[in-house]
């Protein structure tokens, strides 16, 4: 206690010396008006009396008829110092919160505190502190901004031994910060459990605002604190609204007074202050309150030993002796003649060195911006530039990161920062400057007929908003290749852990149930809840990521195409992946929504056997997974497929639904399958135990389908090795038609 005590009292001394040196012999208050109370000085514009204060923010009284020495205060708020660099010292309740060994609660909480206009507690100057050994504490207020803030921490200890001298760390003590702009506080402290468990040495808490470095942890506080009830804490405080420009505008109002004052904004808060200029000190408030200070005398001056200081108004001069040349200040100051010539030749040389490679990091820097701006066309900066101005892209929802950004981002684009290849070129794993983790998608070519692909996925993305998608964050056209910004996804992607055999006994039903519902869910609100709706066209697992929870996550929109509303189906070349593609798509090249339903079709056939769409290591009748499923189906042999990795007591049911959804996902034509808002309700029906919402009475397709699908042919392509991110991957097709372009 005795030591707390000595450095409080310690730093108001320290504090008030430093006042009364720094505005000695210069104008402190308005002529005629008190500039002391006590040990305290009252600089303008803070005063006792009308006239002797700018307003009412800033009246002040001195009590010296309860006090000896007398003490300033400030409405109810004793003030121990005010600084005019916009601060000013002032004395605050602590709050308590005790329980005796009857567990009676004495409490003195809430200690609020309201600061008028131009008044705000301190963020930097102050720390929000809780002492005890079973107490958590909070600070809650508004700020200036209209927002309200809520912030505290906990002090734990079991034994008077956990406790350090001068640690703040949590044991016993804890302290943490509390955002700017606050002008109203309240503080609660509170026990955990009544102080039952440390009783035989800590029974209150305590709860204060406290100047930064007035306040030394000690283990006596856990008892002394209760016979304190005020702590210095720190306020700010602005001489008016508004900005520096603005307050030169009304000069009858302008509150800078002193013709060698300046104006200037603090970094935070609403109102501006005033300063005396460099050379001049004093009170700037005031019309003659800045004076100019002799630097010579105070040497403060950087003139060198040998040089000669003198004085002049706002500033000073040095001078170097005899026999030497220089300005006589810190640096070259004075040196002699003779070594003049010496000290010339040597700077021409420097400065034609220094020359030359600016010349040359300035030819360098063009280039690089020449080689960027190249890139920047090539890789369709044109286009989006055009999709930007126009509005089809909206710039609070892209945006255009530079090389340099990535680059540092991913270490150089080093190799140990990559987490997925493809036959689309590599994807990194970064960390932003703003500590953003993000996956980068960069080509591993530049192929011109992409370019405008790739510009697509940004405008789809863009415009997509669900919880369940891949969210794009930009991307960066000033490199070789195109380079796509997404989200960082930390569990990969659904084929991963599909195809895993370690991973997927973790991917129990219920979760590939989720999955599969979740991702229905995307695609349903793609073709009938987007502002327009779009067509994937490349549903596979590569493309369904999982998130730390197994939450998915819809990928990679390169393929995609946005639906005008007055057309029911696009002709486009034909896209995709062997093994998801819709077999009726393939031989019209009419692309509708019913695509993506045969695609998740096949997915859910994956979720349910663990099997690859497309596997050249099984026998030939295998090898097609969606011609399997519909002979085994056919043969009465589903249980054969079926991954008996999750198969359990009573999910039989929901599996053979699943399968049944399948079957009607994969319906040769289009106009048999489901859309995928009937999908989407199926799945959530199943996972909330419900019965089938829709039932269709179509009759079986499947040797059409079996006839249809691309079972049997070899050159059709593996299965995707992507992770996601891709657009452009190795079991792509892209097929010409006549009359159909690509938009």
């Amino acid at each position: 206690m005795i030591i707390f005590i000595s450095i409080f009292v310690l730093t108001s001394l320290i504090s008030s010396t430093l006042v009364f040196s720094s505005l000695n012999n210069f104008p402190i208050a308005r002529p005629g008006c008190k500039s002391t109370c006590g040990e305290v000085q009252i600089p303008f514009p803070f005063g006792i009396k009308r006239k002797c204060y700018r307003t009412k923010q800033f009246l002040v009284t001195c009590n010296n008829t309860d006090f000896t020495p007398p003490k300033l205060f400030w409405g109810n708020v004793e003030i121990t110092d005010i600084s005019l660099d916009g601060q000013i010292t002032v004395v605050r309740s602590i709050a308590k919160n005790c329980y005796d060994k009857q567990q009676n609660r004495s409490s003195d909480n809430n200690p609020i505190l309201e600061l008028p206009s131009n008044f705000r507690v301190s963020n930097t100057a102050n720390k929000f502190t809780i002492v005890g050994c079973d107490s958590y504490g909070y600070v809650s207020g508004r700020r200036r901004i209209g927002r309200n803030f809520t912030t505290g921490c906990t002090a734990m200890c079991s034994s008077r031994n956990d406790l350090q001298e001068r640690e703040c760390a949590g044991a016993g003590c804890c302290q943490t910060t509390f955002p700017e702009d606050v002008w109203w506080v309240r503080i609660d402290v509170r026990s955990y459990s009544n102080y039952t468990k440390v009783s035989d040495f800590s029974n209150c808490s305590y709860g204060f605002i406290v100047k930064d470095k007035a306040f030394t942890f000690s283990k006596d506080n856990l008892t002394n604190l209760s016979n304190v009830t005020k702590l210095p804490a720190v306020l700010n405080w602005d001489i008016g609204k508004g900005t520096c420009e603005v307050a030169k505008s009304n000069l009858k109002a302008y509150a800078c007074k002193s013709a060698e004052s300046e104006c200037y904004e603090p970094v935070s808060g609403s109102g501006y202050r005033c300063r005396c200029r460099n050379g001049y000190e004093g009170n700037p408030y005031l019309t003659s309150g800045c004076i100019d200070i002799d630097e010579c005398t105070l040497k403060i001056s950087n003139c060198t030993k040998n040089a000669k200081c003198e004085n002049t108004i706002g500033s000073y001069t040095c001078s170097c002796p005899k026999g030497h040349k220089g300005d006589g200040k810190e640096g070259d100051g004075c040196v002699k003649k003779q070594s003049l010539m010496i000290a010339y030749v040597l700077i021409g040389i420097i400065a034609l060195l220094l020359c030359i490679i600016l010349l040359y990091l300035e030819l360098k820097r063009r280039s690089q911006r020449k080689t960027k701006h190249k890139f920047f066309l090539q890789n369709g900066g044109s286009i989006l530039q055009e999709k930007l101005a126009t509005g089809e892209v909206s710039p609070q929802m892209v945006t255009i990161f530079t090389s340099t950004e990535l680059q540092k981002a991913t270490n150089n684009f080093h190799n140990s920062m990559i987490i997925g290849r493809g036959g689309f070129g590599t994807v990194y794993k970064g960390v932003l400057a703003d500590r953003r983790t993000v996956a980068i998608k960069r080509s591993i070519r530049v192929d011109p007929t992409q370019i405008e692909q790739f510009i697509n996925e940004v405008v789809i993305l863009s415009q997509i908003n669900h919880r369940n998608v891949v969210i794009l964050l930009g991307c960066c056209l000033e490199t070789d290749v195109p380079l796509l910004v997404y989200e960082f996804i930390s569990n990969g992607a659904l084929s991963s852990h599909l195809h895993d055999e370690a991973k997927a006994r973790v991917l129990d039903w219920n979760m590939r149930l989720k999955i599969a519902t979740e991702t229905a869910d995307v695609l349903s609100y793609l073709h009938s809840s987007a502002s327009t709706p779009i067509i994937h066209r490349d549903v596979k697992p590569d493309n369904i990521l999982l998130d730390h929870t197994f939450t998915a996550k819809v990928s990679d929109f390169g393929a995609s195409r946005l639906v005008p509303v007055d057309l029911a189906q696009l002709s486009t070349m034909v896209q995709g992946t062997f093994g998801y593609l819709d077999p009726e798509y393939m031989q019209t090249h009419q692309l509708t929504e019913k695509s993506d339903v045969y695609s998740f079709g096949v997915v859910l056939l994956e979720l349910v056997t663990g099997r690859k769409a497309l596997s050249f290591d099984r026998p030939v009748e295998e090898k097609s997974l969606s011609s399997y499923f519909l002979y085994v189906l056919k043969q009465d042999l589903l249980v054969k497929i079926i991954d008996e990795k999750i198969v359990g007591s009573g999910n039989m049911e929901q599996i053979y639904s699943v399968c049944k959804l399948a079957k009607e996902c994969l319906n040769v034509k289009g106009e048999d399958r489901p859309n995928m808002k009937e999908v989407a309700m199926e799945l959530q029906g199943l996972i909330l135990g419900g019965k089938h919402s829709w039932e269709r009475n179509n009759a079986d397709n499947i040797e059409e389908m079996e006839y249809l699908l691309p079972n049997n042919h070899d050159g059709m392509g593996g299965v995707s090795s992507s992770v996601g991110y891709d657009s452009i991957s190795r079991d792509h097709i892209g097929l010409p038609i006549n009359g159909g372009g690509g938009r």
